[in-house]
């Protein structure tokens, strides 16, 4: 078997990336629900409920406890793979983000005042814990499912 379609018939893989895409387009759909607007940046962007990066990594480790047993060492590294991802998208990044919205409020009073215009930084580059929760769930349920 050629490597190309051994990766296309990766379980894991295919597994992981359905959880992203599922949580990509919960995004989209919460936003038009809330906001009653269609915003496909949502899709590929970072942030927001759900963390499509905690569902990934959520279905990537339970594909390989189901695939290479609960008990074995691969699952154990992608658990603690999973933790660290999902730790630094609610701690690190959420934190990037709410710097960023202070910059781009001092930014805003500098452009307002006619001095050096910038632009925007991206706030939305982190999760709550509920958001990381989220995707957790919505990782851990399309791995079930498939």
């Amino acid at each position: 078997m050629s490597i190309m379609k051994q990766i296309v018939s990766n379980k894991t893989l295919d597994t992981s990336i359905v959880a992203w895409f599922a949580a990509q387009f919960l995004k989209v759909l919460f936003v038009l629900v809330k906001d009653k607007k269609f915003d496909f940046s949502r899709f590929v962007g970072s942030g927001g409920m759900p963390s499509s990066h905690s569902s990934f990594v959520v279905a990537l480790s339970v594909s390989v406890g189901k695939i290479c047993g609960f008990e074995s060492s691969e699952f154990a590294i992608a658990v603690v793979f999973a933790f660290i991802v999902m730790y630094d998208a609610a701690g690190v990044r959420r934190a990037a983000g709410k710097q960023a919205r202070v910059l781009n409020k001092i930014v805003k009073e500098m452009q307002d005042t006619g001095k050096i215009p910038e632009e925007k930084l991206k706030e939305l580059i982190g999760h709550t814990p509920v958001e990381v929760l989220g995707g957790a769930l919505v990782g851990l349920i399309v791995a079930i499912v498939m």
